[in-house]
């Protein structure tokens, strides 16, 4: 179920850095929709070419992510008009997590349970990197908190090495080096 994705969108991301001083370029032309996408497409809202979900679906390096979002049926959310800050694992932060664990959470009945980590990976602002500060807690969209841990130019969330950050039209994309997994419930 998982399927791999090509690295346009990581050398994108590279070229674009963690954060742009100088004013945006004009936005391309959408790139065509993978097929993944296009075989689901009753199952996904309307999107633009720079909102979260576009930018996800664009790369090779978060198919997962793409498809977790689909399974968890928590695509619509992330595409809203936003201001949302995603924090977007890549396929190997997702490959990290012990084995069978992902398979386990794409199954049907396992959709609420998936749709809470994805919720652990969403804030409801639109956050910059340069916004981030060292000890902030965030708020995310499941109820529980996450900490922002910043050295110099590296930021952390949770410990999960924030990689590139792409401003997306209904907010911003944090590309993450793992999975984010919510505290458990008391």
């Amino acid at each position: 179920m998982r399927a791999r994705v090509t690295t346009a969108m990581v050398g994108a991301m590279f070229l674009l850095g963690c954060e742009r001083s100088e004013a945006p370029a004009p936005a391309a032309p959408a790139p065509a929709a993978p097929a993944a996408v296009t075989a689901h497409a009753s199952n996904l809202p309307p999107l633009d070419a720079t909102n979260i979900v576009s930018i996800a679906s664009g790369s090779k390096d978060h198919t997962t992510l793409v498809a977790a979002l689909k399974a968890a049926d928590y695509v619509t959310a992330v595409a809203a008009s936003g201001p949302l800050t995603v924090f977007a694992p890549t396929n190997a932060g997702f490959d990290a997590l012990p084995p069978g664990t992902l398979d386990s959470l794409l199954l049907p009945e396992n959709a609420d349970k998936l749709r809470e980590i994805l919720k652990y990976h969403v804030t409801t602002s639109s956050l910059t990197a340069a916004s981030l500060r060292d000890g902030q807690l965030l708020g995310m969209a499941n109820g529980a908190k996450a900490t922002i841990a910043r050295q110099g130019d590296a930021l952390t969330i949770n410990g999960a090495r924030i990689v590139a950050s792409i401003p997306a039209s209904n907010g911003m994309v944090h590309v993450i080096d793992a999975v984010l997994l919510p505290p458990a419930k008391p």
